[in-house]
């Protein structure tokens, strides 16, 4: 029996040796990953973001334990992504730690994954684990972020719900949740509400909340989901009522105060993506982003293969000195390879 029906049949070691082969871009991680995409397209993916402290890995845990006790008992994967070790390049463990009680639930799998430098506080192979969690039967996976600020909106390029995560004290409120990240909730938390200031916090966010979607209300249609094109301006006041505003919920991860509310509030979720088409709509974008990073990193790696090395390291030398800018020496190592390749054209 093969690794992948080994895994398809619930094999927790076939899965894990899977997740490797993927995680390291090995041959026979590509392999799997094109064997098991038929059976992918049936998982809840929620993201799980928001600032360092504001205690994403307990609420994780808490949620994953609410969900376990769903009708049918649903399994539930976990893709926790570190920050990379900057001796090793392998990922700090930090999450899994936090996650030890959830390790003997066999309806649960954890996996800990280096962002490995990746911007958007995911790492590259994030959705390619997904994938095998979802093509492995899984019908959550949990995807908690690095938790780096802003530039986390990337989890809405592969989320179906998105928890932006706050908590109080961490300084300006409004601040703790800049506006790239609330634009991209579906569901806020205001955690650790036990803390002076949780009330406070949930203000904010509820003006917040009305100021960005007034406008929306009146050009009729704008979502979070990457749905804002000039044919939804033109929809109709029916599209502004079928839009999803954010509910806040206040939580106490540590004992589970408020998950309830918060699993109750991602149910309602899916069914509104199902109800309103946008759950297709969301793995039509998912996949068009897949396609096209495959496309830049397939690109990118053929131009450096096709560059000489001495040739690079001469043009960093020349904008280390300050005699050409980077933008420069861009443009002569593109202009070199653009001719390179015309000319085997003409050959």
């Amino acid at each position: 029996m093969s690794e992948i029906e080994k895994l398809r049949k619930g094999s927790r070691i076939a899965l894990s040796r899977v997740l490797s082969q993927v995680e390291n871009g090995t041959e026979m991680g590509k392999l799997a990953l094109n064997e098991l995409f038929p059976f992918t397209g049936k998982a809840h993916k929620i993201g799980i973001t928001g600032p360092p402290g504001s205690g994403k890995s307990t609420l994780v845990n808490a949620l994953a334990h609410k969900l376990r006790k769903l009708e049918g008992e649903p399994r539930v994967a976990i893709i926790a992504v570190d920050p990379t070790s900057p001796f090793t390049g392998g990922a700090i463990l930090g999450d899994r730690v936090r996650m030890l009680d959830l390790q003997s639930d066999p309806g649960i799998f954890i996996r800990s994954m280096a962002s490995r430098g990746a911007l958007g506080g995911l790492s590259s192979q994030t959705e390619a684990f997904s994938q095998v969690f979802d093509a492995a039967g899984y019908d959550y996976v949990l995807i908690e972020t690095v938790g780096a600020g802003q530039s986390e909106v990337d989890i809405v390029n592969l989320a179906h719900t998105t928890v932006v995560v706050d908590v109080p004290g961490l300084g300006d409120d409004i601040q703790s949740i800049k506006a790239g990240i609330l634009e991209i909730a579906d569901i806020l938390v205001v955690n650790k509400a036990d803390l002076p200031g949780a009330d406070l916090s949930v203000r904010y966010l509820k003006t917040m909340i009305e100021m960005g979607y007034r406008p929306l209300a009146s050009s009729a249609g704008k979502h979070r989901l990457g749905e804002t094109t000039a044919n939804n301006l033109s929809s109709t006041v029916e599209d502004s009522e079928s839009l999803w505003l954010p509910p806040i919920i206040k939580t106490i991860a540590r004992d589970a105060t408020g998950v309830d509310e918060l699993v109750e509030e991602v149910l309602k979720h899916k069914n509104y993506l199902i109800q309103t088409g946008k759950w297709q709509s969301k793995e039509i974008l998912t996949l068009r982003e897949l396609v096209r990073k495959q496309i830049a990193s397939r690109l990118i790696q053929n131009f450096y293969d096709q560059l000489p090395e001495e040739l690079l390291e001469e043009q960093i030398k020349l904008v280390v000195e300050r005699n050409i800018t980077p933008a420069a020496a861009a443009e002569i190592l593109l202009a070199y390879n653009q001719k390179r390749n015309n000319s085997h054209l003409s050959e």
